[in-house]
């Protein structure tokens, strides 16, 4: 087996906590192109600071928003409890990335967060995508849900008895414990009205059964999977069981937990820490 160029680059990199892979396996062609699927809570424009850095390293980026959402945070915010947001189901979001996939002249990157990083999970099952990163990845079906923070933090989100007709907007108190964590109050003030948006209680629900179903047996495109160790929404250890999952011996499967990086990693200081790291696993796979 060859070894990727990431393997030498992690050796002096002092953010990763630790580095690890299932299978390393040369690719014999690259993608030029990315697509950005954002997860859930949070404004499709998070993405701009990676599109920009990607751009520059010669990439072709798109970071389309999901159904409904094409506006800025404060409007979507502004917008009434009944808004056609709270429609979206995770097979129709899903869908809709199918499409603009299915629309470039050659298969792209997949980058996602959060939820974004099941739906790449998803999409590249389907072999959709020459390769994707799934970035604090929400954990698919078959994986242990049940640690404390990841439970407490989603299940509000969820609100069973609740009407799915509504939204759900995640309060500025509880995306200080479970999205910005770590950082000082204006700071935390600044990125939620900078990113929070209203999120569909379909989306939540359907996350958690089989509609987000991964065959971890089934081969796949180069995938990496990365972890923050102090991420109080998907904690490290709910990524790296995530990983653990695939099984594929033909398939690249790695994992690669970051140390004091939280759950948000847009508008932060670090967040240029993991692009990095995923632009030099991405250029290993040549």
């Amino acid at each position: 087996m060859q070894v990727s160029l990431i393997d030498n680059y992690l050796l002096s990199w002092h953010q990763v906590w630790f580095f690890t892979t299932k299978q390393k396996i040369m690719t014999n062609h690259s993608s030029k192109s990315i697509v950005f699927i954002t997860g859930a809570f949070i404004g499709n424009n998070c993405w701009d600071e990676w599109k920009s850095y990607f751009e520059y390293e010669g990439y072709k980026c798109i970071a389309p928003a999901w159904p409904h959402k094409n506006a800025s945070p404060e409007e979507l915010r502004n917008r009434p409890l009944n808004d056609l947001i709270a429609l979206n189901t995770l097979v129709e979001v899903t869908n809709h990335f199918t499409s603009i996939i299915n629309a470039f002249p050659e298969k792209p990157i997949l980058i996602g967060h959060s939820l974004g990083g099941l739906i790449v999970q998803v999409l590249l099952q389907k072999k959709l995508g020459f390769a994707g990163v799934a970035i604090h990845s929400f954990p698919p079906m078959g994986v242990n849900i049940f640690w404390l923070s990841f439970s407490k933090a989603i299940w509000e989100a969820m609100v069973l008895f609740s009407s799915s007709k509504q939204v759900y907007l995640m309060s500025f108190n509880k995306w200080r414990y479970t999205i910005a964590n770590g950082m000082d109050y204006e700071q935390q003030k600044e990125l939620y009205y900078q990113y929070a948006i209203p999120e569909s209680k379909k989306i939540i629900r359907e996350a958690f059964n089989c509609t987000a179903k991964i065959d971890f047996d089934k081969p796949h495109s180069p995938l990496l999977i990365t972890s923050g160790s102090i991420d109080k929404l998907i904690p490290a250890s709910l990524n790296y069981s995530n990983y653990k999952k695939y099984t594929s011996e033909k398939s690249i499967t790695e994992y690669i937990e970051f140390k004091a990086h939280t759950h948000l990693v847009f508008g932060v200081p670090y967040w240029k820490e993991e692009a990095n790291c995923v632009l030099h696993w991405l250029q290993g796979l040549k």
